[in-house]
């Protein structure tokens, strides 16, 4: 088994970027593997809008990294690959099991995983670690942990909203995800939880990060920023429409304008996440500069 496995680790160390018949069989196995979470993955992503992020990230990720490329100093290990592809089999077949889309799901990511560490190896799997994340992040998370994020926020939104109305002197009276206004009720929906922005700007932080910041501590940092950043930008857009319905018209709570009222301030909230990816990047190239002259 040990000499098979060499030969192997030869065979692919010889012509680690050339498509050979193992490459196409192990390709083939994994389609026919997985070809049920992707299905259902590929379905959700269409027609899911909670999920319709997973568009943009998989096709980004995949071509971060073909964009990254192959390393030159990579070196195969099968064993250790084999090893990660036994626990997503595994894995795939105790979640198919139990019917649990999200573990089958990041079962098909650890196998993909399992076949680069076996004909690149580790190297190369931690020099593709933002696309890794990317797919990730494009995995919808489970119901249970979506609804128990859902209705904090919507609470969280309804009260930051309510507050900024009241600064206005606007006359408000909160009860729970319900603002009440004279002659207008507005019901702070699932929808309008801001748990979408938040995902959306959780991608960007990371996206922004991996590409544009080079200490791990201001990546870091940049996508813990992006939490109070979709959260108040959230709070702005309930504000936001209850003034114009107060103030202009009810048609502002709803269809269209409701809608482009949303747009508008998510690309904001993108500019400002820019905005933070660009200070912090400032604040990398200064480091050098005080510890030299420090020095």
């Amino acid at each position: 088994m040990s000499a098979s496995i060499e030969r192997v680790s030869t065979v692919v160390a010889a012509g680690r970027t050339r498509v050979t018949p193992a490459v196409i069989a192990a390709l083939l196995l994994f389609g026919v593997l997985f070809a049920q979470p992707m299905r259902l993955l590929a379905s959700d992503w269409w027609n899911d809008p909670e999920a319709g992020h997973g568009l943009l990230l998989a096709p980004l990720a995949l071509w971060l990294a073909w964009r990254a490329g192959i390393r030159d100093d990579t070196t195969p290990q099968p064993k250790l690959g084999l090893t990660i592809l036994a626990g997503a089999v595994l894995l795939r077949y105790l979640s198919g099991l139990a019917a649990e889309l999200f573990t089958m799901r990041v079962s098909m990511i650890v196998a993909a995983a399992g076949l680069v560490v076996f004909y690149w190896g580790a190297r190369q799997l931690r020099h593709w670690w933002l696309p890794c994340i990317l797919l990730l992040l494009s995995i919808p998370l489970p119901s249970i942990v979506t609804n128990s994020l859902a209705l904090p926020l919507q609470f969280k939104a309804s009260r930051m909203g309510a507050a900024l109305l009241e600064m206005r002197h606007v006359p408000v009276r909160l009860s729970g995800n319900v603002i009440l206004l004279p002659g207008h009720r507005l019901f702070v929906t699932e929808a309008c939880s801001g748990l979408r922005s938040l995902t959306a700007l959780l991608s960007l932080g990371v996206l922004l990060g991996g590409m544009s910041l080079r200490l791990p501590l201001s990546r870091v940092l940049l996508i813990a920023l992006a939490i109070p950043v979709a959260i108040a930008i959230n709070g702005v857009r309930v504000f936001l429409t209850g003034f114009l319905v107060y103030f202009v018209s009810p048609e502002f709570g709803e269809g269209f304008m409701h809608l482009t009222e949303g747009w508008v301030l998510f690309i904001v909230s993108f500019g400002i996440l820019g905005g933070l990816t660009w200070l912090l990047g400032r604040g990398e190239r200064l480091l050098p500069q005080r510890a030299t002259g420090h020095a």
